[in-house]
């Protein structure tokens, strides 16, 4: 984008002002070429800047000429032009003082109006401003070339500039005192294009490592090479006018001089060794990597040697990279802190790539050496780096050159759990270094926009999407890593968060930090709902609070998806129903994680589920979702089998059957009478058994266990928990028949019992079995009939102990004081679940 491109948006009036010396309507001729030329560079009044201003002249009239005939302007516009021409022909510098006025008060307005400047503007001046440091500097060389021979011995008068310069030297100097003179300006405008180079030698440097974390990032080196080598060439010509002068310069003035042009050598070649490919910045010990180094000089320098030199690759840790920084620090004897295999590679040019670079391709780091640590800091917080370092012989006099460039800050870890708080520490240093710094300081605490800029780039990076966060969604973040419930971005604008904040407190009532969930949405989203995010079917970053203001008075079956808030990776979905009352009630239905999605996806999961109907606030769902619904396969596959799946169900409170359910012969049950009172006050006779409680140590009458011949007793009350009727459970033919179907029991109210067969986030339909558990009984799990041992019956002392610990005894069990039945907050999808929440702090 162009400044002209936002100028040509405002208002005509606005501007007007701006065009006194120039008419409006030849600006608006030029658009954006105006903006492509040096004129904001050329200041002063010598040769080099009247020649450039005669030349832009030139080009500005050609370019209006050409503008008017294209849209059919008038003779009089091109009277105009005629005009223009005339006046500035007398005084060129005139125009372009003109130009550089009228482009400084058009930046004004557009950082009035818009509060930036496009960035490729910013890019497009900055290479103007070398690309005429770079001019200045080949027309001084050339001056300078010019007034040296016009000072030889038998030189004749040719030059009647340079004979003038000699003839009538300024403020008393001599010829000799006036090319010293030159030579010191040139040898200065040198320095002042070197350091341009470096700063954008650093800029792409910090570009490299802000693109780690999802930021755009021109990688090609071509650009910087090509200013080096320009450079280079210019040092060239300087040090063989340096010596060509000869006694025209004083001793001192020439090692003065000389010293200079070395220095911004030196400059040049340590600088212009990068490390083009980064090694990854988390890395596992055992695992291969790859990396490589660009010496933008080599094509110079190093020709085609017998022998290339070889780049060799070193662990160091943040101490010794803190002492390479220095002036006077190590040189290439750092000592190495970790062990990585096939570290030596030859650096070589390569002509019709046109550079000069080692590729390490098979690199391993075998082992770390950890350092000490500083306070609480953890291993994963231990920030190292790759040293590549080797030695050159350059020019005539092969003087010895030591190159090192150091990569950007890595974590080593040696397991994958790791990983987690190794991509914080790098996602950290990422965001907030600076370019200068040393190594590998970083702020510990950071402007809250800044985070929201940086959680930004990284989520579409990492998901892969052009659809980044909203407004809202940084309010949610907000609120989750400061605990705040604020309900207004003003209130967390100027605040800012700390590293500790970021990834080192747990959140408040969770088991992990702010980060760590973080993280775990990111994986979430980037491994199953890619697309779903890219199509804004999901809110995503949003309160339980905030979702029931928003669909409490939508009509039934309105929903939306967000990021589970208590659950890392997890994605729920919210819904409006009824409640017996008639009132709305919005139901969070049990998240699903990665694993959930990769079994069926959430659009078919969606789909499954018949009370669904719009998705917030009034898209028809199917609409919204069609295009994410695996189609149905119809009729037999290629085998002949007709073609199974697994659907997805919610299962809420229901009211009770009025008949009594018929048990499946396979499991063996006891009656078990019920009190009249509620269950709470549940009493127990002693000839009620149930194989959920195993036999006991203490001698007690054997049982024989019932074969399924035998006829079962009956239920006495309807509500017990019944087994899933595996006859109408859909599966795929390819799948295992399952062997249990039913959660194991929370670990707090543990007993003895088989293992269940099949993990309980394979969700299934269930069409025709209860769901609720005996009151005040641990859920069990149902398992097949060749699993069941001798039974024997435990006594009455132990079943009214184990009924005192399912109603929760004071000061012990996971129940507390609340009741044993309560309603669900959550309806639970896939298998049957029970509606009696035996976890002390129920997540949702």
């Amino acid at each position: 984008m162009s400044l002209w491109s936002l100028v040509s948006k405002m208002p005509p009036e606005k501007l007007q002002r701006l065009y006194v010396d120039f008419p409006q309507h030849l600006r608006h001729l030029l658009s954006d070429w105006l903006e492509n030329q040096p004129w904001e560079f050329l200041v002063g009044s010598d040769t080099f800047c009247c020649n450039m201003a005669s030349a832009l002249l030139s080009a500005t009239v050609q370019r209006l000429q050409a503008s008017a005939g294209k849209q059919g302007e008038g003779s009089t516009i091109l009277q105009h032009i005629s005009t223009l021409e005339s006046i500035y022909q007398r005084d060129p510098l005139k125009l372009v003082a003109t130009f550089r006025q009228i482009l400084q008060g058009e930046k004004k307005a557009v950082m009035e109006q818009f509060r930036h400047l496009p960035m490729p503007f910013h890019w497009k001046q900055e290479e103007l401003k070398f690309n005429t440091a770079l001019q200045r500097l080949q027309h001084r060389v050339g001056e300078t070339r010019l007034l040296r021979e016009a000072l030889q011995p038998g030189a004749e008068a040719g030059q009647v500039s340079l004979r003038s310069l000699i003839d009538a030297p300024a403020n008393g100097t001599g010829p000799r005192e006036a090319l010293a003179t030159l030579l010191q300006e040139t040898v200065g405008e040198l320095e002042a294009a070197q350091a341009l180079v470096l700063k954008r030698i650093q800029i792409w440097k910090r570009q490299q490592q802000l693109a780690g974390n999802g930021a755009p990032f021109e990688e090609s080196l071509a650009p910087l090479q090509e200013r080096c080598e320009s450079l280079v060439d210019i040092y060239s010509q300087l040090q063989q006018e340096v010596g060509a002068a000869g006694g025209e310069l004083e001793p001192k003035a020439r090692a003065v001089l000389s010293s200079r042009l070395d220095e911004v050598l030196r400059s040049l070649v340590t600088s212009s060794f990068l490390v083009e490919k980064q090694p990854p910045q988390v890395l596992k010990t055992q695992t291969k990597f790859q990396a490589g180094v660009r010496f933008l000089l080599g094509l110079r320098f190093l020709g085609s040697p017998a022998k290339p030199p070889l780049v060799r690759a070193d662990m160091v840790t943040e101490k010794q990279a803190r002492e390479l920084s220095m002036p006077q620090g190590p040189g290439a004897g750092a000592e190495s802190t970790g062990e990585i295999i096939n570290n030596t590679v030859a650096l070589e040019n390569s002509i019709p790539g046109n550079c000069c670079s080692a590729l390490f391709k098979n690199l391993l780091l075998k082992k770390i050496k950890r350092c000490e640590r500083k306070g609480t800091e953890s291993v994963t917080e231990e920030k190292c780096a790759v040293l590549f370092s080797t030695s050159l012989a350059l020019g005539p006099n092969k003087l010895p050159v030591q190159l090192q460039a150091l990569s950007l800050p890595l974590v080593v870890i040696v397991h994958g759990n790791q990983d987690n708080n190794a991509k914080a520490t790098i996602l950290w240093d990422n965001a907030f270094s600076e370019m200068d710094r040393v190594p590998f300081v970083v702020a510990e605490r950071v402007p809250w926009e800044k985070m929201c800029e940086t959680l930004n780039l990284k989520f579409m990076a990492e998901v892969g999407t052009n659809r980044g966060l909203l407004p809202e969604h940084f309010l949610f973040l907000a609120q989750k890593i400061f605990n705040d419930n604020s309900l207004s971005m003003e209130a967390f604008q100027h605040r800012s968060v700390s590293w500790s904040q970021f990834n080192k407190e747990i959140l408040l009532g969770r088991g992990f930090t702010f980060w760590q969930w973080f993280d775990g949405v990111l994986d979430l989203t980037k491994r199953c709902l890619r697309s779903y995010w890219s199509d804004r079917l999901i809110i995503g970053f949003i309160s339980k609070q905030y979702v029931t203001s928003l669909l409490l008075n939508e009509p039934d079956g309105t929903f939306l998806l967000r990021f589970s808030d208590s659950e890392i990776g997890g994605i729920t979905i919210a819904h409006v129903i009824r409640g017996q009352d008639g009132s709305p009630q919005i139901e969070n239905i049990q998240p699903f994680s990665a694993k959930d999605l990769s079994i069926r996806s959430l659009g078919d999961r969606i789909r499954d589920l018949a009370q669904l109907k719009n998705l917030y606030p009034k898209k028809p769902k199917d609409e919204a979702f069609r295009s994410h619904y695996k189609p149905e396969q119809m009729g037999k596959d290629g085998r002949g089998y007709v073609p199974a799946t697994i659907k997805m169900t919610v299962e809420r409170d229901q009211p009770l059957p009025t008949l009594e359910p018929q048990m499946p012969t396979m499991v063996p049950t006891y009656d078990l009478g019920m009190a009249t009172e509620s269950s709470m006050n549940m009493q127990l006779s002693p000839d009620m058994v149930s194989q959920v409680y195993p036999p006991h140590s203490h001698s007690m009458p054997s049982f024989q266990a019932l074969s399924r011949e035998d006829v079962l007793p009956t239920f006495q009350e309807s509500h017990l928990q019944m087994p899933p009727n595996l006859s109408q459970i859909n599966l795929p033919f390819d799948q295992p028949h399952p062997q249990g179907l039913l959660p194991c029991q929370s670990q707090e109210h543990a007993v003895s019992t088989p293992e269940p067969l099949l993990c309980s986030d394979v969700p299934m339909t269930e069409d025709s079995c209860l769901s609720q558990p005996v009151g005040g009984f641990p859920q069990g799990t149902w398992v097949g009939e060749d699993m069941f041992p001798p039974l024997l019956p435990p006594t009455e002392q132990d079943l009214t102990k184990l009924l005192l610990e399912g109603q929760g005894e004071s000061g012990g069990g996971s129940l507390g004081t609340q009741p044993l039945l309560q309603p669900s907050h959550y309806g639970q999808s896939g298998i049957s679940m029970s509606h009696l929440d035996l976890r002390a702090n129920p997540s949702w």
